[in-house]
């Protein structure tokens, strides 16, 4: 095609071949005159050349604008979508998360274990907020403090 075309539209067309490729190709040489055109208007409206940057722009704009239009869902991965294992089974991916110190949930769900290293000032802290009673201004300082000794730092 470049061979058919000459001075701005050869240029448009170099410019608007490396954007149409983002596009399927049932739709690529509409989305690539689309773009032509576009670098035409652009540069009529300036009354100057276009500057080869900003034709970039415009032809990125168009492939979004195309993908806008055509509305297409991407998907979207969560950590319980099913995936093959490689073994012909199907796992879930939040099991093949790499955890250099995994959680120990059992632990975790007892709260026995939990409430046996627990301050009693905590306990109490926890069950009036359970019935509703507001903290008094020493219970929100010592509430504060444990959150923050038990607040995870960021590395």
């Amino acid at each position: 095609m470049t061979a058919q075309l000459e001075g701005r539209w050869q240029f448009y067309q170099r410019i608007a071949s490396v954007y149409a490729k983002r596009v399927p190709l049932e739709d690529r040489q509409d989305t690539l005159h689309d773009i032509m055109i576009e670098l035409d208007h652009a540069e009529r409206r300036d009354g100057k050349p276009l500057p080869e940057l900003r034709a970039y722009r415009i032809a990125s704009l168009m492939v979004a604008l195309y993908w806008r239009k055509r509305k297409v869902p991407r998907p979207t991965l969560t950590l319980e979508t099913q995936i093959d294992d490689g073994e012909g089974g199907l796992t879930e991916l939040k099991e093949l998360v790499a955890d250099d110190q995994p959680i120990d949930l059992d632990a975790l769900l007892d709260a026995k274990t939990f409430l046996a290293g627990c301050p009693n000032r905590l306990i109490a802290i926890a069950q009036k907020r359970l019935d509703g009673i507001s903290l008094d201004n020493a219970d929100k300082l010592y509430l504060g403090r444990w959150r923050k000794r038990e607040q995870k730092r960021l590395l």
